[in-house]
């Protein structure tokens, strides 16, 4: 649940993540209890994932926190370089990337949207 910026969430995310698109999106009406042209109900697919997203017309004293989030296996070096670069920019570091016991590269971030991400590298 998004306040007022799910379609440039979904855009991003769809950009970062290859094989991902907006599958459908309904918007407010000026009619509506909610902004007109915000997302009433959308979802989208990263790398084959379908996801849902919405804009609340409800201003709410919460938002997202790092007690969910999404978690990303990378089979490269590279992928996960860029991955944890492209969602921390603008975000905040929860854990750096490095070596953790659990994982050779690891690392946990919070978006600039507020959605929290546990990207870990896994090699064969």
């Amino acid at each position: 649940m998004f306040s007022g910026n799910a379609e440039e969430a979904m855009n991003f995310y769809c950009s970062t993540f290859d094989q991902s698109e907006i599958l459908t999106i309904t918007r407010y009406g000026a009619n509506d209890v909610g902004k007109e042209g915000s997302v009433i109900h959308a979802s989208f697919s990263l790398k084959g994932q379908v996801f849902m997203a919405i804009d609340s017309s409800i201003k709410h004293e919460f938002t997202f926190t790092p007690a969910i989030s999404l978690y990303v296996t990378c089979d490269t070096d590279e992928e996960i370089n860029y991955y944890y670069e492209r969602l921390s920019n603008g975000g905040t570091v929860l854990m750096p990337l490095g070596a953790y016991p659990f994982s050779e590269k690891y690392g946990w971030i919070q978006d600039k949207y507020g959605v929290s991400w546990q990207l870990s590298l896994e090699k064969p």
